[in-house]
């Protein structure tokens, strides 16, 4: 089969690879500037140095078998190590966490930048509507520059709020399931500072409307100025959803300046992130296939909050197409 993924996150590469070791030819379209999603890593230059921050997912654990194995390979090529300071089954990609889905994505075909408006089908099979204008020869159709198509199978592996309206029109009672699943919101904040913050710990975990703050720059692998993750609790979130960046910073900068047992030097770097879709309600299907209609979705949306849970929905799409 020729078959098209929606989303080049944890849940569509681990899809597609398993499909591209069964012998078929998978191409998957994702609107991001490169590999991250919500495992992304921002980099911003400073005056003391590069800062990084791992400004979506903070670390996965692995506890299923299959994704153990899966983990045992990436750690031997490099791209994950343990973080003791988020526990003993903790463990980060290095140099960022969007190495994980960097080393996924090199074995696949991914065309980044790509966002997809509409999926439609044909008695030739399955079409992609695309805005984007930069194309490869090789994912024109003849007719029209922005389709990608035909393919056997379509796979959505987007998060439940994007998936519906995609699905809508081809299956409702998938639609359905999408709609029903909604993500809480996250606002993040990424600090950084010339000199060090005098914070005993490395991680915080819910005090006040801080849900989760991280020392981003003892993670392992991890070099230049002190850098701190700074996320705010779902319910703040939610309330605060449509807030100045400004704002939101400053208030998340004020709550991290209370556990500091001295004042906070001036931040050099300042920024606010908005994830709309930050953590689904599971659905607990694993993964939907329509085998008549050769359409299916994955995501952790379908599973569990964890970025294991993706990559099993992944492998669990998968598995059924190839089954039938």
């Amino acid at each position: 089969m020729r078959i098209a993924i929606i989303g080049a996150g944890i849940a569509g590469l681990s899809c597609a690879l398993r499909l591209q070791d069964a012998g078929h030819g998978v191409t998957l379209f994702d609107k991001g500037r490169g590999a991250g999603g919500r495992m992304s890593t921002r980099r911003v230059e400073t005056s003391a140095g590069e800062a990084a921050f791992d400004h979506g997912a903070q670390y996965l654990t692995a506890r299923d078998p299959a994704f153990v194995t899966a983990v045992g390979e990436w750690a031997a090529a490099g791209v994950i190590a343990r973080w003791p300071a988020a526990g003993d089954d903790a463990w980060v990609g290095t140099p960022g966490m969007n190495a994980i889905v960097k080393y996924l994505a090199d074995q696949a075909d991914v065309h980044w930048r790509h966002r997809v408006t509409a999926i439609r089908r044909s008695d030739a099979g399955w079409h992609i509507a695309l805005s984007s204008t930069d194309l490869a020869p090789s994912d024109l159709s003849p007719t029209n520059s922005l389709t990608a198509g035909p393919f056997d199978a379509v796979v959505i592996a987007v998060p439940a709020e994007q998936a519906a309206p995609l699905l809508a029109d081809h299956n409702p009672v998938m639609a359905a399931e999408a709609e029903a699943c909604r993500s809480s919101p996250s606002w993040t904040v990424m600090l950084a500072f010339a000199q060090p913050v005098a914070i005993a710990d490395d991680i915080i975990r819910h005090a006040g409307i801080i849900g989760w703050a991280a020392r981003n720059s003892a993670k392992p692998g991890r070099h230049g100025p002190e850098a701190w993750v700074v996320q705010a609790t779902p319910d703040w979130s939610t309330t605060h959803l449509e807030d100045s960046a400004d704002s939101v910073v400053g208030r998340l900068l004020t709550a991290l300046a209370d556990h500091a047992e001295e004042p906070m030097p001036e931040p050099i770097v300042r920024a606010g992130h908005r994830w709309r879709y930050a953590r689904a309600t599971a659905a607990n299907h694993g993964a939907l296939w329509n085998a008549e209609a050769r359409l299916g979705a994955a995501g952790d949306w379908l599973l569990a909050p964890r970025i294991e849970s993706a990559w099993l929905s992944g492998r669990m799409l998968a598995d059924r197409m190839l089954g039938g």
